[in-house]
């Protein structure tokens, strides 16, 4: 697919800054990344999300894996879909890597539990 970027730097036709290479996906730094060693795991093949294939869609996360085996904190992030923030449509996994207090907040977690009915104040 030509117009996809993600399917341009599988193919070697765009430049990327590729770290870990396989058969049949890349590990590449994205373009503006959010935390020191955040990654972009990619299919090789064209799939435009998560739920598209689920053969590449669980070969990408053990790639994903193999790269995030270790002790750091991480966040492994894809979305399907605009309004789930996916903005280029190839399956994409990012790898984020966390320390306390790094400052990046994610959209559905505000760092603190809502207190439910049943549990006491504190």
């Amino acid at each position: 697919m030509t117009d996809c970027p993600f399917c341009e730097i599988a193919a070697g036709r765009a430049p990327a800054q590729i770290v870990q290479e396989w058969d049949d996906a890349l590990a590449i730094v994205p373009l503006n990344p959010v935390t020191d060693g955040h990654l972009l795991v990619i299919p090789r093949d064209h799939v435009r999300d998560f739920s598209t294939d689920p053969d590449v869609s669980a070969l990408t996360m053990l790639r994903a894996a193999e790269l995030a085996s270790g002790p750091q904190p991480m966040n492994l992030i894809t979305s399907r879909g605009r309004a789930a923030t996916q903005s280029v449509f190839h399956l994409h996994l990012h790898l984020v890597p966390r320390t306390a207090n790094d400052g990046l907040a994610l959209p559905w977690y505000s760092g603190r539990r809502k207190q439910t009915a049943e549990e006491p104040t504190r």
